[in-house]
C-alpha cells in the first residue's frame, strides 16, 4: 500500500524548483549511458553526481528545516517523477533530515526501497535512512526482524545492511543471526549484503568477525566469505 502524500507548502516550493533546474542540466549521452549502466532500472537525465548535487544546493538554498511530513511529501513525490536523479535527491534530503523523522516514518521509507528498487538507491536509504531511524527506536528491532523473513530481496538486504554505520553500537548477535537467515538465498544482492556488512563491522570487531566466519563457512556462500574476510 501506497503511504498518502501528506500535504506540504516545503514540498510544494522544492518540486518547484528540482524540476525546473534538475532538466535544464540534462544530458541525453550520458542519460542512456547512466540507464545501461544501472539495467535501465530508470531513465536519467544524466547529471553527474557532482554538478548534480551541486544543483541540488541550489534547489535548497534558503529552504527551512523540514518536519517529518515534508520529508515525506519530498520523497513521495520525488519517487513519482521518472527519472532517476530525482530519487537520488530524495534519497540525499532523507539521509541530512532522518533525525527530523520518527518510527512513524518507516512505512514510507519500506515504500521506496520496494518501488524502482536497485541498490543505488536501497542502499543508501538501508544504512543512512533506517539504519538511523533504528538506531534511535530500539522499538524498530522487531520490524528488523520481520525484514530479513520478506519474500522481497531488497528488504531483506536492508535489514541485512542497517546496522553498517552502528559501529560499536551494532547488535552483533543479530547481524550474525541475520547472516545465517538470508545464507542461502539464491540472488547475489543479498549474498553480496552479507559479505558487505559483516567486512564493515570487521573494522569494529574483527575477531569476532573472523570467529563467526570459521564457525558458518559450510553454510556462507562463498563470495559473502571473500567479502567478508576482504580486509582480514
Amino acid at each position: 500500500m501506497t503511504p498518502p502524500v501528506p500535504r506540504s507548502d516545503l514540498a510544494d516550493t522544492v518540486l518547484e524548483r528540482l524540476t525546473a533546474i534538475y532538466p535544464a542540466a540534462a544530458d541525453p549521452v550520458r542519460a542512456r549511458e547512466a540507464a545501461a549502466y544501472m539495467k535501465d532500472v530508470a531513465p536519467f537525465l544524466g547529471i553527474r553526481t557532482p554538478e548534480r548535487r551541486a544543483l541540488s544546493r541550489a534547489v535548497l538554498d534558503g529552504s527551512p528545516r523540514p518536519a517529518e511530513a515534508d520529508c515525506a511529501a519530498i520523497a513521495l513525490r520525488c519517487w513519482r517523477l521518472p527519472e532517476r536523479e530525482y530519487h537520488y535527491f530524495a534519497a540525499d534530503y532523507l539521509r541530512r533530515h532522518v533525525g527530523r523523522c520518527s518510527s512513524a516514518f518507516v512505512p514510507v521509507a519500506r515504500h521506496l526501497i520496494t518501488t524502482v528498487s536497485w541498490w543505488d538507491t536501497v542502499d543508501t536509504l538501508a544504512a543512512h535512512v533506517v539504519g538511523a531511524l533504528v538506531a534511535a527506536d530500539p522499538g524498530l528491532v522487531p520490524v528488523m526482524d520481520r525484514w530479513i523473513e520478506d519474500d522481497d530481496l531488497w528488504v531483506a538486504r536492508t535489514a541485512l545492511l542497517h546496522q553498517l554505520r552502528h559501529k560499536e553500537a551494532t547488535d552483533a548477535e543479530r547481524l550474525f543471526r541475520y547472516c545465517l537467515r538470508q545464507s542461502g538465498h539464491p540472488d547475489f544482492f543479498v549474498r553480496k549484503a552479507i559479505g558487505w556488512s559483516l567486512r564493515e563491522y570487521a573494522r569494529t570487531d574483527p575477531d569476532a568477525v573472523r570467529g563467526f566466519v570459521d564457525s558458518a563457512r559450510d553454510r556462507l556462500a562463498p563470495l559473502s566469505v571473500r567479502e567478508a574476510l576482504k580486509n582480514l
